[in-house]
């Protein structure tokens, strides 16, 4: 009878571990998925200020 108590305990830890190491991952998909928004977007900004830049360069010129 001693052993259930402990045996009881081990199972919770275990189901606690389970709990952690699915939300550790579901973490880390959320970083991944982030990260890539980020550099896209990044991209996306890295070329609309090109272009900004190419329009004041040619209001430059025509100036």
């Amino acid at each position: 009878m001693s052993d259930t108590p402990h045996a009881a305990t081990i199972a919770r830890i275990e189901r606690a571990l389970e709990r952690i190491e699915r939300a550790a991952q579901a973490q880390g998909e959320t970083t991944r998925a982030l990260s890539s928004r980020h550099a896209a977007l990044r991209t996306r900004i890295g070329d609309a200020i090109g272009a900004l830049d190419a329009v004041i360069a040619r209001e430059a010129d025509a100036d």
